[in-house]
């Protein structure tokens, strides 16, 4: 059997490279930075440290499936404890919700918040959740989107449009729920696809049932990076190789397809199969004119946003791990964001790590708060920098979280996603709009380039760690069958 190479030592990358080094075939991961991690990454300010991608984990099984291809439990790699509430949610009148997973504490949440009316016909839309989750999760999540007929499932689709899946996501989370507070619980996770409410896909709802229904984990030490330092780890008890610090610069071909990737360093690795883990817009330069699926469609980019991570000076007291402050406006937020301008009144989420006693000196904590933003093929961000992160860290004093003008922070607005390797300056690739969504993605394989695979964001599933992880498995998967 031929070896495969792997370029890019993110989640999906690590994910392809495992399956396939478990079913015993030779690996070479190949990795521009100096670690593993990608997007799932770490920095260093001071004596703080803080994570620079996702903040949680949704679906556990998912990473647990990963080490299970190799024989291997999670827990004995990577113990997880599961978040206690999921999410707070703090709303522009000044009540508070927390989403809890077990349905009889959330219903008692919403009746104390919301009224028993209310709390009634959130357990009814619960149950359209799970069975929205429960279709789309075989037929279009967790299945290969690389085939037409992939999509051809009649049974699945008309379910799903009997449950509202193909009506906006707000109109549905209102044809169920009546208070505006509750439907913004159940409908801000559009902006993790790259869309509205108001245009996002019922379909979408099964992202809050991952957040709201399914639970939200951490891992125990170590931060989100600890996710992708474990995997890598595993990775090399297979035997796998994992080259950091080098940039590969071409994937060879010849008339039967891949041969090899040349890399900057002037080393070649010769493959038979290739998976290209990374951006997918970037990675254009090292790829054959034949790969290049971008020809016939513009590709349509996520917004972005502006975060600030800051080291505290102290630890906040009855703090959650995530908490969501809503802002006095709604939709014109997202007007202004489509439109490629700040938002008016922004939402922010603010992720407040339990101190573990290694990101931060004893006694101190971190904070890293997430404003939506657009990205760069709209906005002016030297113009807009000074003016928004000044804002925001004005908003978080009137919040209650001191003043952090002088923390030690770093800021990572879309120029800084950009310097990361994020195509038009967002870490959310490709938003989810029909046209780029299950088969109509940008194909997982190079049809005209035999051997030439991708995982990752830019690919079906789709963004987040679940989809980014099935993605990897899926590559992994096609290449197998190849073989055989």
């Amino acid at each position: 059997m031929s070896p495969v190479v792997v370029v890019g030592a993110g989640l999906g990358g690590l994910a392809a490279a495992v399956h396939l080094a478990a079913a015993g075939r030779q690996v070479t991961v190949v990795e521009a930075l100096d670690g593993p991690g990608g997007c799932c990454g770490t920095a260093q300010v001071g004596a703080y440290r803080f994570d620079t991608g996702p903040s949680v984990l949704t679906m556990p099984g998912v990473l647990a499936e990963v080490f299970g291809a190799a024989g291997q439990e999670l827990r004995h790699w990577l113990p997880l404890r599961r978040l206690d509430p999921s999410y707070r949610m703090v709303f522009d009148d000044g009540s508070r919700l927390d989403v809890l997973p077990e349905r009889e504490a959330m219903a008692e949440q919403v009746r104390t918040v919301c009224g028993p009316a209310e709390a009634a016909r959130y357990e009814r839309y619960r149950r359209v959740l799970d069975e929205l989750f429960r279709v789309e999760w075989p037929a279009f999540i967790d299945a290969d989107m690389t085939r037409l007929r992939a999509l051809a499932r009649p049974a699945a689709l008309l379910r799903l449009a009997a449950l509202g899946g193909f009506r906006r996501l707000d109109r549905l989370a209102a044809r169920h729920l009546t208070d505006a507070r509750l439907i913004k619980a159940h409908t801000f996770q559009s902006l993790y696809v790259g869309l509205s409410p108001q245009r996002a896909l019922g379909i979408y709802a099964v992202i809050a049932h991952m957040d709201t229904v399914g639970g939200v984990y951490v891992p125990e030490r170590g931060g989100m990076h600890a996710i992708p330092a474990a995997m890598a780890a595993l990775l090399e008890k297979l035997g796998a190789g994992i080259r950091y610090g080098v940039r590969a610069r071409t994937v060879e071909t010849d008339s039967d397809g891949v041969t090899g990737v040349l890399l900057e360093d002037g080393d070649r690795l010769p493959a038979g199969q290739v998976v290209v883990a990374c951006d997918r817009l970037a990675a254009r330069r090292l790829l054959p004119a034949s790969a290049d699926d971008w020809r016939l469609r513009p590709p349509r980019h996520s917004p972005s946003c502006l975060v600030v991570h800051a080291g505290l000076d102290r630890a906040l007291a009855d703090q959650a791990h995530h908490t969501l402050h809503f802002g006095r406006t709604w939709r014109e937020t997202f007007t202004a964001l489509a439109a490629g301008l700040p938002q008016p009144d922004p939402s922010l989420l603010v992720t407040y790590p339990e101190p573990d006693g290694e990101a931060a000196p004893d006694g101190h904590a971190t904070l890293s708060v997430l404003e939506p933003a657009p990205n760069l093929e709209r906005a002016d961000w030297d113009r807009l920098r000074p003016e928004l992160e000044s804002r925001l860290v004005g908003r978080l004093a009137e919040l209650g979280y001191g003043d952090l003008s002088a923390a030690p922070r770093l800021v990572l607005d879309p120029p800084a996603w950009a310097a990361r390797g994020h195509s038009a300056g967002t870490p959310f690739a490709l938003d989810h709009r029909f046209t780029q969504t299950a088969w109509l993605r940008p194909q997982a394989v190079a049809r005209r380039v035999p051997g030439l695979h991708f995982a990752g964001m830019y690919t079906a599933p789709g963004v987040g760690v679940p989809p980014v992880l099935i993605s990897g498995r899926l590559a992994a998967e096609r290449i197998l069958k190849e073989a055989r």
